[in-house]
């Protein structure tokens, strides 16, 4: 018996060292595609070949959450119609619901009526006016729409025409999903990226942590893609919002792109990027998009409090761009 034991044990330690060679051996698998209505990229260490499941899982993001997806949940909630809900869509709306707590309501999956009006890019701004807003504005507000627990489980709305959008929150979850299929497998070392919304976990392929960019913030289409800052980042997701592309001047005031559910109109502050380093990346997406309604002293003091939060923000201090970070970034950022 104490022979079948040691032998055992031996089998068990050799199993253990085959898996860490075979861990650090194997290639790193690259794919690719088109989701969410923009681009992915998948880096990860693995032997097997996973981008089937990693899609499939993807799709199912897609096929919950998505409002250009006709057939989606979220779509069929917005035309009122009889829908089961999934895990996956309850678990978004939940965390959906705690960002707008603590940000008060910044972060609001009901803004949709208010970006709708003022159309993409602000193609429909010269015919916005204050009645039009004011007639949207009770059809947004977070409190307004809830999960009625039952079987099965529904979401009661106060008004029909409300409509749900979880753009803001939808890529960073894709990356956690994609995320959550590689570490089933056992899979250590990964960067997911979806739409600038980022996932990394382990090292890459030269055994260093993952180096990852933050844009620098411009108008200036000839200086998109410089970069302002470098973070080296390991076992975190990081998301980024902006307003320095997609804005109008009008009466020599700049309008952003940001709606704020409160006003019903876009910001005007002088916050024009907010990458947030979070726990998981939906987190990070909510939160970057919510500091971009905020502005950067009320995002400063929520990331004081909230300690699982870590941000990079940049600002305009009259003709000068200056650029903000949480102090323990100090030796993960590199300007």
């Amino acid at each position: 018996m104490k022979a079948l034991k040691i032998l055992f044990l031996l089998m068990l330690i050799g199993g253990t060292a085959w898996i860490l060679i075979d861990t650090n051996t194997a290639p790193y698998r690259k794919m690719e595609g088109k989701i969410f209505g923009t681009y992915y990229h998948i880096t990860y260490q693995s032997s097997s070949d996973y981008d089937q499941e990693i899609l499939d899982r993807l799709n199912q993001v897609d096929a919950s959450l998505s409002a250009f997806n006709p057939g989606s949940i979220v779509s069929q909630i917005n035309r009122n119609e009889a829908v089961k809900l999934n895990d996956m869509f309850t678990d978004v709306f939940h965390l959906a619901t705690q960002v707008s707590e603590a940000t008060d309501g910044a972060f609001d999956i009901t803004v949709a009526p208010l970006v709708n009006l003022w159309g993409f890019g602000f193609k429909h701004s010269d015919e916005v006016t204050q009645a039009r807003i004011d007639s949207i504005m009770p059809l947004v507000g977070y409190r307004k729409c809830s999960i009625v627990n039952g079987q099965p489980s529904t979401v009661k709305k106060t008004d029909p025409r409300i409509m749900l959008d979880f753009s803001a929150i939808a890529k960073g979850y894709g990356c956690d999903q994609a995320a959550a299929v590689l570490q089933k497998h056992g899979i250590s070392n990964y960067l997911i990226e979806i739409g600038g919304e980022i996932c990394t976990h382990g090292l890459n392929p030269d055994k260093q942590t993952w180096t990852v960019g933050i844009t620098k913030p411009t108008a200036d289409s000839t200086a998109q893609g410089q970069l302002t800052a470098t973070l080296q980042m390991k076992d975190v997701a990081m998301a980024t919002s902006g307003n320095y592309r997609n804005y109008y001047v009008k009466d020599g005031k700049r309008y952003a792109h940001t709606i704020d559910p409160h006003t019903g109109r876009p910001v005007q502050h002088s916050l024009l990027s907010a990458t947030v380093i979070a726990p998981t990346c939906a987190m990070a997406d909510a939160y970057a998009t919510a500091f971009m309604v905020m502005g950067f002293e009320k995002a400063q003091a929520l990331l004081a409090a909230d300690k699982r939060l870590k941000a990079c923000l940049i600002y305009a201090d009259h003709n000068n761009m200056k650029e903000w970070h949480s102090p323990t970034l100090d030796k993960y950022i590199k300007y």
